[in-house]
């Protein structure tokens, strides 16, 4: 049991993995969906949650290492 937990995928895994960067990251029952723009993301969203429907996913834009991000 413990080899199915660490192939487990992870938001946190996820945010460590540079393969992610310049992304947005939909992680939802072990599964990663990921897509280049917003529109993308949501249009995704819509499908993981019509896949998933009682699973909450964790959403978050993983920035490329030269983005900056602003914080008011």
């Amino acid at each position: 049991m413990a080899k199915n937990a660490d192939k487990k995928i992870t938001m946190e895994k996820v945010m460590n993995d540079p393969a992610y960067r310049g992304y947005h990251v939909i992680v939802v029952a072990g599964k990663v969906f990921k897509a280049r723009t917003g529109e993308r993301a949501g249009e995704l969203l819509k499908e993981a949650q019509e896949k998933y429907p009682h699973q909450i996913p964790a959403i978050t834009y993983i920035p490329d290492a030269d983005s900056l991000i602003l914080w008011f």
